[in-house]
């Protein structure tokens, strides 16, 4: 696995199906799906551009209007999605940060990745809360309960993946960055069920149906 992620050929294989994945997805949301709230188009755009083929397969199935049903699975992949979009950027700055630029050891990059990951998916979730009339500390309250199981299984599963794999390993490398493509996706799976549990628990409702999404409508909890 480990000589298979350090081909150039793998890590350029990769670039070119995000690529066109983000064409198809950007193409889609403008024609078939611009009933869909801005923040739900840019995770759209940021889970495609963290996953790829995979994130594009997630939009196509759970995403879009022309999906002909919707239930709890769906509805905890739209959610795993919006907390993906905003732990995804932490990670990823986390991890060129700490690891690339700094040079800390593994386990200080996995606190730093953490923390920050932890950070930009709250934020994500908090915002609009607040922009949709929830009083800050009520924002935080709610995002801290629905978002943490989802935050912390994510991002447990995506950095000792990443530590298992390229621990060690310098920005230079190629393995620096397949190690962080496998490990974002492969916590973006892992915080499904969790998901899927708070959504039947009550905990969260999760993103809505986009077959009756509008412009101007508020996000539900993530």
């Amino acid at each position: 696995m480990i000589e298979f992620l350090s081909q150039p050929i793998v890590l350029a294989v990769w670039l070119a199906a995000v690529a066109v994945s983000l064409v198809i997805v950007v193409r889609d949301l403008r024609e078939n799906n611009s009933h869909l709230m801005s923040l739900m188009k840019a995770v759209w755009v940021l889970t495609v551009a963290y996953s790829g083929p995979l994130g594009l397969t997630i939009y196509w199935l759970t995403g879009r209007s022309a999906i002909s049903s919707d239930g709890t699975a769906r509805r905890a992949f739209r959610s795993v999605a919006h907390c993906y979009s905003g732990c995804g950027m932490g990670e990823i700055v986390g991890v060129s940060l700490a690891a690339g630029l700094l040079g800390l050891g593994n386990w200080t990059t996995a606190i730093v990745t953490f923390a920050l990951a932890y950070l930009f998916g709250f934020a994500l979730t908090v915002g609009p809360m607040v922009q949709n009339g929830v009083a800050f500390r009520q924002a935080m309250k709610d995002a801290a309960i629905a978002e943490t199981p989802s935050i912390t299984v994510m991002e447990l599963v995506a950095i000792l993946i990443g530590l298992y794999v390229a621990g060690g390993a310098e920005m230079g490398e190629t393995l620096f960055w397949t190690s962080l493509i496998l490990s974002l996706s492969c916590g973006l799976l892992a915080a499904w069920p969790v998901n899927v549990v708070l959504i039947r628990k009550g905990v969260k409702e999760g993103m809505m149906d986009p077959r009756h999404t509008h412009h101007g409508h508020g996000a539900q909890d993530a």
